[in-house]
């Protein structure tokens, strides 16, 4: 059975510490600032709410330009950034926030996340999400939430705080699947992101995959797209495209039945969560 069947691109799901996520938005990793003023108004103009961005990907301005220029209510659009990995300890991350809120000139961000662990000892990196949940109790972050963290890393959060991270952002696709990481998030009400869910474009071409796209009539991508939210996952495809942004979004339509899930969990993919190279 699947966790999750969204059936419009407005489905939300609810976050452990009060607020909503859209299921489907538009990631803009490594998208030049005109490009991405574009697509964040054809995503938005197409129906997408989530707009996932991060210092390092040097285009929050744009971000915020193109939420703006949408003429869709701030209220509707769920902003995610995300702290510089290189940034530790508790003052430095507020620092670091206030840098990112005044790129993309909002008042609050919907989801604030720390990049990657690492910080250069367990200690900073606990003093790191103590800044973010004070982002939190104040309002400036409606949630807060790690990426590429290891189950080490979400134990160390664990021994030192009662706020349980919202989201844990990792590279996720039928191919790169770290399934015990999945299932402990899982088991604590930490949602799981899936970035890179088109791995990058590398597998669109998999005989496997364009068997299952052709017997369900759609494309590779969107069998990518759709099995990741029939298990729960919050999807954040990146394309630059107006094309591929509402391709990207035709995914409510259709099901994947259980052979197609199950041949699609059989790629297997690394055990080991991505992002534990930088454990420290």
């Amino acid at each position: 059975m699947t966790a999750l069947e969204p059936r419009t691109l407005s489905a939300r799901i609810a976050l452990n510490q009060g607020t909503q996520i859209p299921v489907l938005g538009l990631g803009v990793w490594q998208m030049p600032p005109a490009s991405t003023v574009r697509a964040v108004g054809w995503a938005l103009e197409a129906g997408y709410r989530l707009i996932d961005t991060a210092t390092l990907y040097r285009n929050e301005a744009e971000v915020g330009t193109g939420v703006r220029q949408s003429g869709v209510p701030r209220e509707e659009v769920f902003v995610t950034t995300k702290l510089l990995g290189s940034i530790h300890g508790y003052t430095n991350a507020l620092e670091a926030f206030e840098e990112s809120r005044r790129r993309l000139a909002l008042e609050y961000v919907d989801l604030y996340l720390i990049h990657w662990p690492m910080a250069p000892s367990v200690h900073v990196r606990q003093e790191t999400w103590r800044a973010l949940e004070h982002l939190h109790t104040e309002g400036l972050a409606r949630a807060v939430g790690v990426s590429n963290y290891t189950i080490q890393h979400l134990e160390e959060i664990r021994a030192s705080s009662q706020l349980v991270p919202a989201v844990n952002q990792i590279e996720l696709n039928p191919f790169q699947y770290p399934s015990e990481l999945v299932d402990y998030c899982g088991g604590r009400g930490i949602r799981v992101e899936a970035y890179s869910p088109l791995t990058h474009g590398e597998r669109l071409s998999d005989p496997r995959i364009v068997a299952i796209a052709k017997r369900v009539g759609r494309t590779p991508a969107q069998v990518f797209v759709r099995w990741g939210l029939q298990h729960g996952f919050i999807e954040i495809p990146k394309s630059a495209r107006r094309e591929r942004i509402l391709e990207n979004a035709a995914v409510f339509g259709f099901d994947l039945g259980p052979a197609e899930m199950a041949a699609l969990d059989a790629l297997g993919g690394p055990r080991t969560p991505p992002g534990s190279q930088s454990a420290a």
